[in-house]
């Protein structure tokens, strides 16, 4: 046999060995001509473009930054920040290359000696893919197909990107590409959030131990999980480790140490409401999406950008420090009046207590919200949805009836099945139009009606049993953890959160109107509604706005003196277009015959004194116009016609509804020397490559003039004073008709602080002025927060020794008030006395004392 083999196959003269020769040469061309044919076709089909390689989709979180740099928080779909090569770990990049690719920097997309290696061992020393074409298949081919032909097409395109890529991309960049691109799961996409969520820091922190962990969950992150499989994961980290040793990235004494440490892990998992400032940075969100929808802030093709999306930088003026602060002080001011509260209510309940009071919200209408609130609840929703969606999608597909989560069409219908006249009276009323009524009874004539209301009743014994059975919860507590565990119906979970008085803070820079501080409640997690932009009255916190009017028009002094009598304002006085006459009262119902200086009419807040000014000046526009002026429009009107700033002359007792944001930007006048500037928070937007979308336009206007400003300003600070704070400070309280809501606008020459405190309801508040006024909700937190600046003043961006800007010149009006009573003639008695009256008990009525 091997004389045979030598003869035929080793000889040259042989015909037999020039046809073997041939054959393997034909072989060879032909299996080049089939891979060159191949990965022609490949490179036909949908491979990315050179657009595509050059800008990977890749969807990456928008970072929101304070004012000092600080990220106060993300918005994501995916929680993705890229990183530059430049900023790796070092201690990443050793472990990455040491384990995935050894000879990463001597290939060019395919590694052609792993290649070899992995088809001779079946793969059993190492697959063959390189960095470069694992980062292919996360941008591109995506997860390997099961069937083998199908998987087969994947690997050799992505030896057609990967070429690609090594073309486009240098090694570095091709490595941050790959650890900003993988997904480490529970939540952590990329190197970045993976370093923050499983340990804690900055990636550029990372260990060796811990960049090994990271790197080892490459392979499989759900077979390697940290969370689920601890030994495992340790494991897959002594063989990261070893492969750095086996590469001389770090000493054998160093394996031995490190591959027997535990995982050090410091989990935590990330949501859109980590951080400071999380009302702020939902009602952001809100606000971004109106600035990005603007034609001359979208994308060169002329699309939106998406903030969950886009990688988009957001600069803000929140000062991180001042919030943080803000936050601390605010949960401890809410925390003491919430104590008040619940012993002012203990044994009662606010939805069914009667306390007779002219402005009290009717039983009736107070137990509709709260069936409204257990229908909208997650618990409601789950029942309604076994019960209820079936029928009420046959009816809307046979009717067009929409109806809503809150079931307010099918109770009604229900009500008319029982007694007829109920959707008559609704129309009657205004509640629903004509054609709604009609829908309605086309639903009382479906055939599918029995079965809906069936059904209702049916869902509404369900309801009855579960929200009234004790269970096990979590609920909202002013604890550390800000929650505790409890055993407690769903129904008295509703009322018990909801009986959690909530308040709105705002301060601002008065110098630039930069939004300093935005705290929207009490806690973002259990209660997502931000009380910043809402509308609520106003109560006292309005006068100084009728009081500098008047010394600005008229030039009153501080010590201008008013009797504290009733006050009437006629039909046919001034120009204030009255039907009937008006005397409102003090908010005790009392007058006390004794003579008022303006300041004290003001630290007092004598409601006397108020209608007296309005009345001098003869109609409320000129205190519309000094409003509108400081940023609170006098023209915007509620959905029915009425001005959100009544043409009337309760205005002077604060008879609006305004925001903190609104009234905070307009108090800023006043410690800005009478000009007022536009509240920012939002100052520059740019996309991920660092182009501008948005920069911010400040927006000032002088209002005011320096000497009546100041007069005020004085006026201000007496009327809030504060002895034991060294800032110089001034302010002025509010309280509404039943204690519902209570305010306090304070500043300092650095500084204005609004805050309002009240119910989401307006039926969960004290029962008496002494707690229900906004010198004990609000007032306590704006002297208890500068302290605390003035204490951490040295590391903060708050000056406690600046003062308000005093008028150059000698001034017109007269401070002094003994100076004041020798220069002015004693009032006429008779004057005095002319608008002695009688009083409307239904009219406005606001508060007293409330220095």
């Amino acid at each position: 046999m091997r004389n045979l083999y030598n003869k035929y196959l080793t000889d040259p003269n042989q015909p037999m060995y020039n046809k073997i020769i041939k054959w393997i040469w034909y072989t060879l061309f032909a299996g080049i001509l089939f891979l060159i044919i191949l990965f022609t076709a490949l490179s036909f089909t949908n491979l990315p473009s050179v657009k595509d390689l050059e800008n990977p989709r890749s969807e990456e979180a928008s970072e929101v930054f304070a004012a000092n740099g600080e990220v106060l928080g993300r918005y994501y779909t995916e929680n993705r920040v890229p990183v530059t090569y430049g900023e790796l770990s070092p201690n990443l990049v050793k472990a990455l290359i040491a384990t995935e690719d050894e000879r990463y920097y001597r290939h060019t997309g395919i590694d052609f000696r792993g290649l070899a290696r992995a088809i001779a061992y079946m793969g059993n020393k190492g697959g063959a893919s390189t960095i470069t074409q694992q980062l292919a298949r996360l941008l591109f081919t995506g997860v390997r197909s099961k069937n083998k032909v199908q998987a087969i097409n994947q690997k050799l395109k992505e030896w057609i990107i990967a070429v690609r890529l090594e073309r486009k991309y240098t090694k570095e960049e091709i490595i941050a590409l790959y650890l900003n691109k993988f997904n480490f799961i529970n939540g952590a996409y990329g190197i970045k959030a993976a370093s923050e969520i499983y340990f804690g820091k900055s990636q550029d922190e990372l260990s060796v131990n811990e960049a090994a962990m990271l790197v080892g969950m490459l392979q499989n992150p759900s077979y390697f999980n940290p969370l689920r499989r601890p030994q495992r994961v340790m494991h897959r980290r002594e063989i990261v480790l070893k492969q750095m040793t086996k590469n001389d990235l770090i000493a054998q004494t160093a394996y031995d140490s490190l591959r027997q440490l535990p995982l050090g892990l410091n989990f935590t998992r990330q949501s859109h409401i980590d951080g400071l400032a999380p009302y702020f940075r939902a009602e952001l969100a809100k606000e971004l999406k109106t600035i990005l929808d603007e034609p001359g802030n979208r994308r060169p093709d002329g699309t939106a950008y998406n903030i969950y999306k886009d990688g988009l930088r957001v600069y803000t003026t929140i000062d991180a420090d001042l919030q943080r602060i803000a936050e601390e002080e605010m949960v401890k001011n809410m925390e003491r009046v919430q104590k008040t509260f619940w012993r002012r209510w203990k044994k009662l309940d606010p939805w069914t207590f009667v306390e007779g009071s002219d402005h009290e919200i009717s039983v009736n209408r107070r137990q509709e919200d709260l069936a409204k609130l257990i229908r909208t609840s997650d618990r409601y929703q789950s029942l309604r949805k076994t019960y209820l969606n079936d029928i009420l999608e046959q009816l809307e597909n046979q009717t067009g009836l929409e109806f809503h989560e809150d079931d307010r069409e099918v109770e009604r219908i229900i009500q008319e099945h029982e007694r007829k006249g109920t959707i008559s009276k609704l129309v009657s009323q205004g509640l629903i139009s004509s054609g709604l009524a009609a829908q309605y009874r086309e639903v009382l004539r479906s055939d599918l009606f029995p079965k809906l209301k069936t059904s209702w009743d049916s869902l509404q014994e369900e309801v009855d049993r579960v929200f009234n059975e004790k269970v096990e919860m979590r609920v909202f507590a002013y604890n550390e953890q800000m929650e505790k565990d409890t055993i407690m119906s769903p129904f008295d979970s509703v009322k018990y959160h909801r009986m959690f008085l909530q308040t709105g803070i705002v301060a601002m820079d008065p110098n630039n109107g930069h939004v300093k501080v935005w705290v929207g409640g009490i806690n973002h997690k259990y209660f997502k509604y931000d009380h910043v932009n809402i509308n609520r009255q106003v109560g006292s916190t309005f006068k100084p706005f009728v009081y500098a009017t008047a010394i600005a028009l008229q030039g009153f002094s501080p010590c201008y003196e008013v009797l504290d009598l009733p006050v009437t304002i006629k039909p046919g006085d001034g120009s204030f277009f009255l039907q009937d006459e008006w005397t409102p009262s003090n908010s005790d119902g009392t007058y006390s015959g004794e003579v008022f200086t303006l300041k004290e009419g003001l630290r007092k807040s004598k409601n006397t004194v108020s209608v007296h000014l309005m009345k001098q000046l003869g109609s409320p526009e000129p205190v519309r116009e000094l409003v509108d002026r400081m940023g609170i429009s006098k023209d915007t009107k509620y959905p029915n016609g009425r001005f959100r700033v009544p043409k009337t002359p309760s205005i002077c007792l604060g008879s609006t509804d305004l925001s903190v944001m609104e009234m905070t930007g307009a108090y800023s006048s006043f410690a800005n020397n009478g000009y007022y500037n536009k509240p920012v928070y939002i100052l520059k937007i740019e996309d991920k490559d660092g182009r501008e979308i948005y920069n911010h336009i400040p927006y000032g206007l002088n209002v005011m003039e320096e000497q009546a400003n100041y007069v005020m300003v004085e006026m201000l600070k007496y009327a809030g004073a504060m002895g034991d704070l060294r800032s110089e400070s001034g302010g002025k309280t509010g309280t509404t008709n039943d204690y519902v809501d209570g305010w306090f606008m304070g500043m300092t020459p650095d500084l204005v602080v609004g805050t309002w405190v009240g119910g989401d309801d307006k039926w969960i508040r004290f029962r008496s002025l002494l707690y229900g006024q906004g010198g004990y909700m609000s007032k306590p937190f704006f002297r208890n927060y500068i302290k605390r600046l003035e204490a951490e003043s040295d590391s903060l961006d708050y000056n406690m020794n600046a003062r308000f800007p005093i008028p150059a010149g000698t001034m017109d009006i007269e401070l002094d008030c003994e100076k004041y009573q020798q220069e002015v003639s004693p009032l006429d008695g008779e004057q005095l006395f002319e608008d002695e009256g009688a009083f409307d008990e239904d009219m406005f009525e606001d508060e007293s004392g409330g220095g």
